[in-house]
């Protein structure tokens, strides 16, 4: 029999896929959702769910032990809120206590979270154990390839993307001609795009890379893009987009894949070997 999951629902298509995989499965499950990033609609109203502030990971944690899961998967971007928006309960505030400066990147807050949840008796698995369609493999992915300019402007990209994730910054970075247009840090990679769109040069469009970060735990915050992606990249002027291979997820793959190829630019994934600092 299927262990229980516990969904703790971010924003996006991701918490609405797991639980409609969950139904399809027979898998029992419960949804933690995040007030302000999870879509009501996506999750269902007959779902067993319980809505609780980016702040009440106390509230949280009670609730997904006292419904007794096994399991538990994040998935589903979400902002990180202001100190003063974040309201935190006595489990929360007492979390960001222990952490201190660790909080300040995304990958540290998020190694913090998965051990807290272990801590509590849960198992925590990366969504692509679950949905097993969303990993992209090395290579071309749609029907278009870069050129010349294109790798390098990948290459460049790549060595830039190693760097700012070292240093738990981002996880995207858009590359022009050899020339860095922007660096994905907490804005994420629609406001990222929407800022190189005005940041543009003359000549062959630039790339989008998304990679991993070199000490990120996989199970969690994956590079991920979908077919809003491709809308944005090729409205911000870019010819491509690369992605970490088997380490990043791609959302309604068949969906992204033709849109990228209806606007005409290529979409690749980064072998380990490209992708190794």
């Amino acid at each position: 029999m299927l262990s229980k999951l516990g969904i703790i629902a971010g924003g996006g298509e991701l918490p609405g896929r797991l639980v409609r995989a969950c139904r399809e499965s027979g898998r029992p499950f419960f949804v933690l959702a995040i007030e302000g990033h999870a879509i009501a609609a996506d999750i269902g109203p007959d779902s067993p769910q319980r809505w609780i502030r980016i702040g009440e990971a106390g509230t949280g944690i009670r609730a997904l032990r006292d419904d007794g899961k096994h399991d538990i998967v994040m998935a589903g971007p979400v902002r990180r809120p202001s100190l003063s928006d974040l309201r935190p309960d006595w489990r929360t505030a007492r979390f960001f206590a222990r952490l201190g400066f660790r909080a300040l990147g995304d990958d540290s807050l998020l190694k913090a979270l998965t051990a807290e949840l272990e801590a509590e008796g849960f198992r925590v698995v990366g969504v692509e154990t679950i949905l097993h369609d969303l990993l992209p493999e090395p290579g071309p992915l749609g029907r278009l390839t870069p050129d010349e300019q294109g790798r390098a402007d990948i290459a460049r990209a790549v060595a830039v993307c190693r760097a700012v994730g070292a240093l738990d910054v981002g996880q995207a970075v858009v590359v022009q001609q050899g020339i860095v247009l922007g660096v994905e840090a907490i804005e994420g990679t629609d406001a990222l795009l929407s800022r190189c769109a005005g940041l543009r040069r003359a000549g062959p469009g630039g790339v989008l890379v998304k990679l991993c970060k070199p000490q990120q735990d996989r199970r969690v915050d994956l590079p991920t893009i979908g077919p809003q992606t491709v809308e944005n990249a090729a409205a911000a002027g870019l010819r491509g987009i690369a992605v970490h291979a088997g380490r990043s997820i791609i959302v309604d793959r068949p969906a992204t894949i033709a849109r990228a190829d209806a606007l005409g630019l290529f979409l690749v994934g980064i072998g380990a070997e490209e992708a190794a600092p």
